[in-house]
């Protein structure tokens, strides 16, 4: 399950979690959280490429305010927000120039995230290459796996190996790359459910380094990520056969690969095997049980192994009530799953992006659109940001339901956060507006992703320069032609790369 995934690889590419635990530590403190939005937005509604940022920024921050939680905060609201990696690497940059503080190593890793995301390679290795002259001591395995990571999305597997070596040779120099290095390369293939590559590596290098427990674990997880239950059992063996002994992590993994596929028995068999073994089942444990016990189609086993949690001394966390909400929702007890929100609030557990994705999910699988738009407003009202996911999946839902009004209010109420939404959910916008001839609307949504330095999918552009044109309407189309360029002057070019081919394993 997704819980799963965010957990297990929590040190490698999880985007959103990173920005989502920004938001929750501002919480306690409204002043602090208003600032950090305010900078936030005036970053993404920046004249960007035509002037430059860092003035802005010095005319707008005092030094005495780059604290390195602020700077962290900043940056994963930046994240978030999907803002342009330039305009978030000039804000890094300005901050190691005028804070008085060293930055967090959570700073940076963000700022590497961000610019790999966007495929600005040169300038991550740039960066890395600046802290490793002036802060060495950010470099964390984290931000290694973060540049592994999205080289091996989208490069290639000698690229990536050529990487690893690379910052073995000058970016962390003077540590001795030992395990928990070799883990990272492997960990940024099995991310990328390229598990040829991660085996390949494996039996490539782990003479050199030698394997431990997360080593196995890492592949094991990788295995799970692709929905072979079957790789994933004949890996445990082997896993078993090396002499590893597996852990509590060990038994997750295969649990949660069976819940997947419906397979509730064989999970539950997996428990009471590690509890024989002295592995006593955890929270994530009965999390993914819950999850597994909704894909089965089991609603009274998910609650009974949620009420189960009390007994074995595990006190519910969100993650638990939204595995019972998802069990509950792929009943299509809708009601029932709205009544558990509802709870949530009354034990102050709270509700985080997993929540509303799994509610709305259910709303619209039951065509409910009354409940959608009443949590829609319940969430902005909040002041609540969705995913990148959830967003997506909402513009779709207004634009197909002749509720254009609610996917442009979506729209609006994002760049009002700061926020530049997602390219998929501005072609679904701009589709729908132009079909109901609402084109000033679509163009100047449109302008607002370019003003942020986002670039406009050919899908987009060719679509209002067809009706520009039909209408006459020449200049605007150049205005936004010549916008358009631009920013592509300042973005990494759109090309594929060729995978190499990978030894066999």
């Amino acid at each position: 399950m997704l819980l799963t995934r965010m957990n297990r690889f929590r040190e490698a590419v999880q985007v959103l979690d990173r920005g989502f635990r920004s938001i929750r530590c501002l919480q306690s403190c409204p002043e602090k959280a208003s600032e950090i939005e305010n900078i936030v937005k005036l970053i993404n509604e920046h004249s960007f490429p035509n002037q430059p940022l860092q003035p802005t920024l010095e005319s707008h921050i005092p030094p005495a305010s780059l604290s390195p939680s602020f700077v962290e905060n900043v940056l994963g609201r930046l994240f978030g927000a999907h803002a342009n990696g330039l305009k978030a690497y000039e804000f890094f940059k300005f901050c190691l120039l005028r804070s008085k503080d060293t930055p967090s190593a959570g700073a940076f890793e963000k700022t590497v995230h961000i610019l790999t995301r966007m495929r600005y390679f040169d300038k991550a290795w740039d960066l890395m290459k600046e802290i490793q002259r002036t802060y060495p001591t950010l470099l964390t395995l984290k931000s290694m796996n973060i540049m592994l990571s999205r080289i091996a999305k989208h490069q290639s597997y000698e690229d990536t190996l050529e990487a690893f070596e690379k910052m073995e040779r000058e970016i962390f120099v003077g540590k001795t790359f030992g395990t928990e290095e070799f883990n990272a390369l492997i960990r940024a293939f099995c991310t990328q459910r390229q598990m040829k590559e991660a085996k390949s590596v494996f039996n490539k290098l782990h003479s050199r380094f030698s394997p431990n427990t997360k080593t196995m674990n890492t592949l094991l997880l990788g295995f799970k990520e692709v929905g072979n239950v079957t790789a994933v059992e004949l890996f445990y063996h082997e896993m078993v056969r090396r002499g590893f002994k597996p852990n509590n992590v060990t038994y997750n993994i295969r649990i949660d690969a069976y819940c997947k596929k419906g397979r509730l028995d064989d999970a539950l068999r997996l428990v009471r095997e590690m509890e024989s073994v002295n592995c006593v089942p955890t929270l994530e444990t009965m999390t993914t049980l819950i999850y597994g016990a909704g894909i089965a189609r089991n609603i009274s086993k998910a609650g009974e192994l949620f009420d189960e949690m009390t007994k074995r001394d595990l006190k519910p966390d969100v993650c638990a009530y939204n595995a019972l909400l998802s069990s509950l929702l792929r009943s299509r007890d809708v009601q029932a799953a709205a009544a558990l929100m509802d709870e949530m609030d009354e034990k102050k557990i709270g509700h985080d992006h997993l929540t509303y994705h799994t509610m709305f999910w259910g709303f619209i699988r039951s065509e409910d659109t009354h409940g959608v738009q009443v949590l829609y407003t319940k969430m902005t009202e909040r002041g609540f940001l969705p995913t990148t996911r959830s967003v997506v999946m909402l513009m779709k839902f207004f634009c197909k339901n002749h509720s254009i009004d609610l996917g442009l209010s979506l729209w609006n109420y994002l760049v009002r956060q700061g926020q530049c939404p997602h390219g998929h959910a501005l072609e679904l916008l701009v589709t729908a507006l132009c079909s109901h001839g609402r084109v000033e609307e679509a163009l100047e949504c449109s302008k607002q992703m370019v003003e942020r330095g986002r670039r406009l999918s050919e899908l987009v552009f060719q679509m209002l320069k067809r009706i520009l044109l039909e209408l006459g309407e020449e200049e605007k189309l150049h205005q936004l032609e010549q916008m358009a360029k631009k920013v592509e002057m300042f973005l990494p070019p759109l090309t594929v790369h060729c995978k190499a081919s990978v030894p066999c394993c």
